[in-house]
């Protein structure tokens, strides 16, 4: 540790091996080591001793809208990632929608990217999109760095981001898979959504009834097919339905090169406590019920979900209405995200250890970061969040830095507090206070 400038020590810090007392030491931006807690400090090392608060890998969203340029009025790459090191994120990924214009040429990638320098709070990566009409964009993008491509197989919600069918599928998937990309995938099928019954107005319950569980599953299954065929990489965004889990699971065990994820919404929310009219708990796919969500549960324990994300998807406050039918579909959960999860895995028995696998290493794995983000461990960023995770808040809007400070987890009580957030060996917020802006740019060649 001879060469370290700063150590960062506690009681309790998730390494790769498991939670135990440790200095870890840091030279630049780097981690160079991480030695038992009395560990000397170097002469001329800053030491910061953190006591019984822990300290955690930065966390790394792959599913974020950050919406700028086109509709930074709904967020924008300033707010939300000061809202993502509030909440002790310190990567993330930015979907190719609702932008405008939209992540899918190279001309578009270099727009986003003049767009959050400057502005970003901590590192930030982009996603392609892919499209009925962009196949010959997609090795231009992929090659220009971006970490891979989203599809939706049912209307987006935006008319600049068209949906794939199942041939548009395969023609888009055999081009990825020729150049070893990753396909990212919102699954509800269209013909099912068509099918369920559409009422409209305030009631949740017609709601959740217009997108059916057959809708994921048979988008799943179908996507599954398509990669069988042509041996690609791909990944289900935001599973909800529980009643796919055992299609991945098996899948998976035939050599199909699948994951998944699913979001602090669908593991802390549910169908029966949502009020009507009560729009801020609107997303595509939808809140499930009670039973359904202790099956995403379930299949994090076992691995058959691979990880959590926000799908941060935020809106000006006047898109929510009361009416479901009409309301934009998403929520905003940066900040909150961490604190959220640990709320309800900590009642179901699971431990910080498995919060950091969901949530930073097998989501930087994702995206091909975890040879330098996602685990306390040498060679890897100084990228920190310390956290309490026995003191508990209330959530409060006004205190959100998002942009638009819509919640559905207003008035919570969670357990959790995150003290403050180092990028590459700088802290960056801590107690409210920020720094000016730090974050890097990221691509796939990192």
């Amino acid at each position: 540790m001879s060469d370290a400038e700063l150590v960062l020590r506690s009681r309790r810090v998730i390494t790769p091996e498991g939670t135990r007392a440790a200095s870890v030491a840091v030279a630049g931006s780097t981690i160079t080591d991480v030695l038992p807690y009395d560990a000397d400090v170097p002469t001329g090392a800053r030491l910061e001793d953190f006591g019984d608060d822990v300290l955690l890998p930065g966390l790394v969203d792959t599913h974020v809208h950050v919406n700028d340029p086109g509709r930074t009025e709904w967020e924008g790459f300033w707010t939300a990632t000061r809202a993502a090191a509030a909440g002790g994120i310190t990567t993330l990924v930015d979907m190719p929608l609702n932008s405008l214009p939209p992540t899918t040429t190279v001309e578009h990638l270099r727009t986003k990217q003049e767009t959050a320098a400057g502005k970003a709070h901590i590192d930030v990566g982009f996603w392609g999109g892919a499209l009925p009409d962009n196949v010959k964009d997609l090795r231009p993008l992929h090659d220009a760095g971006v970490f891979g491509f989203k599809a939706f197989l049912s209307p987006s919600g935006v008319d600049e981001f068209p949906h794939l069918d199942q041939e548009q599928l395969a023609r888009s998937l055999a081009e990825i898979a020729g150049f070893g990309g990753l396909l990212v995938v919102h699954a509800e099928d269209p013909h099912h959504l068509a099918a369920a019954p559409q009422q409209g107005g305030p009631k949740y319950t017609d709601f959740l009834a217009s997108r059916p569980r057959e809708a994921e599953d048979t988008a799943i299954s179908q996507l599954i097919a398509q990669a069988r065929r042509f041996d690609a990489r791909v990944h289900v965004l935001h599973l909800s339905s529980g009643d796919a889990l055992p299609l991945i699971a098996s899948a998976r065990a035939d050599g199909v090169r699948i994951t998944v994820e699913t979001c602090p919404h669908y593991l802390t929310l549910t169908a029966e406590e949502v009020p009507d009219g009560a729009s801020e708990f609107k997303c595509c796919p939808p809140i499930r019920e009670a039973a359904n969500q202790d099956l995403l549960w379930r299949a994090l324990a076992d691995g058959t979900i691979d990880c959590v994300v926000t799908d941060h998807s935020p809106s000006t406050a006047d898109l929510k209405t009361g009416d479901f039918a009409t309301a934009w579909g998403g929520i905003a959960g940066l900040q909150l995200s961490l604190s959220a999860v640990w709320t309800e895995a900590r009642r179901r028995g699971h431990g910080l250890q498995d919060l950091v696998r969901w949530m930073s290493t097998r989501t930087a794995r994702l995206v091909g970061l975890e040879s330098r983000k996602g685990a306390i461990a040498a060679g890897h960023d100084a990228d920190f969040a310390v956290f309490a995770p026995d003191e508990t808040f209330t959530v409060d809007p006004a205190a959100l830095q998002h942009r638009n400070r819509v919640t559905a987890y207003a008035g919570r009580t969670l357990s959790g507090v995150v003290r403050s957030t180092w990028l590459r060996g700088e802290r960056i917020v801590a107690d409210g206070e920020f720094t000016e802006p730090k974050g890097r740019l990221l691509t796939r060649a990192h």
